[in-house]
């Protein structure tokens, strides 16, 4: 893993957003639209600036493609202008600690820069063994696509990925920027159980599947990385805003790597 030095770009203006109560210790920040680079780069530009403003009583920030999540603890929730809590020393409600922290979210969103913030994206190289055992869906994908086996391969590691974000199990990253060329539809029937370390494609989408879990997406290949490490300090091998690049490796390779990631 190494890093380069990256430039978030919230182009011209910054989009609106909507801000709803999930509960008495959410709530969600939702820029609406789809999966678009630039709504990305302004979320990632939202979560840097609210964890560095250090807010007494949030708990943790959940981004996704288009909303962020916010986990808070309302007995712990102040205002940072004022240092004032929403409950008096004797438990009463004084505010509305969701009015409180959307009035804060809202008036951080809009001071914003619009123009550029610098920032550190690591990129990942991760080797991938396509085909036969460890992808059983290569063929399917390179007859639905028109392309041969050597063809997807190729499409498939020709392309730096960023990953939007995490989630549907731990450590699993969705990355964007696959080529069209090799986007095909989910299998009409899921598999119950995927073998960790598998790389699929479904839609317009690729990932690598953490874990064990259920999974319909086509399986074009598995690598022997560990993308979830539950004892590291950082049990993610990815998070949102990092570079991926996929490279090929043989059935030894593959073997090896796995004796080292033990």
């Amino acid at each position: 893993m190494h890093s380069i030095i990256k430039s978030i770009q919230n182009e011209d203006s910054v989009n609106h957003i909507h801000i709803v109560s999930l509960g008495d210790r959410a709530l969600l920040v939702d820029w609406g639209g789809g999966i678009e680079r630039n709504t990305h780069e302004q979320i990632r530009a939202f979560c840097l600036q609210l964890e560095r403003a250090d807010i007494s009583g949030i708990i943790e920030l959940i981004p996704s493609y288009t909303t962020v999540t916010v986990v808070y603890d309302p007995m712990e929730l102040r205002d940072p202008a004022t240092g004032a809590c929403c409950y008096h020393r004797d438990g009463q409600l004084t505010s509305s600690p969701f009015e409180l922290l959307k009035g804060i979210i809202e008036g951080m969103h809009n001071s914003l820069d619009p123009k550029v913030e610098t920032i550190t994206a690591n990129i990942v190289d991760i080797p991938v063994c396509y085909g036969g055992e460890f992808g059983p869906d290569l063929q399917e994908v390179a007859e639905h696509t028109g392309l041969s086996s050597q063809e997807v391969i190729k499409l498939h590691c020709g392309q730096s990925y960023l990953v939007y974000m995490v989630g549907f199990a731990p450590g699993f990253p969705y990355l964007g920027g696959m080529s069209e060329r090799l986007s095909v539809p989910r299998r009409s029937s899921p598999r119950t159980a995927i073998t960790p370390g598998s790389v699929g494609i479904g839609g317009s989408q690729t990932g690598v599947y953490p874990l064990a879990t259920p999974g319909g997406w086509q399986l074009i290949g598995r690598t022997p990385r560990k993308l979830f490490r539950p004892h590291h300090a950082e049990p993610s091998l990815l998070k949102m805003g990092d570079i991926v690049r996929f490279y090929p490796i043989e059935p030894e390779q593959f073997a090896e790597w796995k004796e080292d990631e033990q």
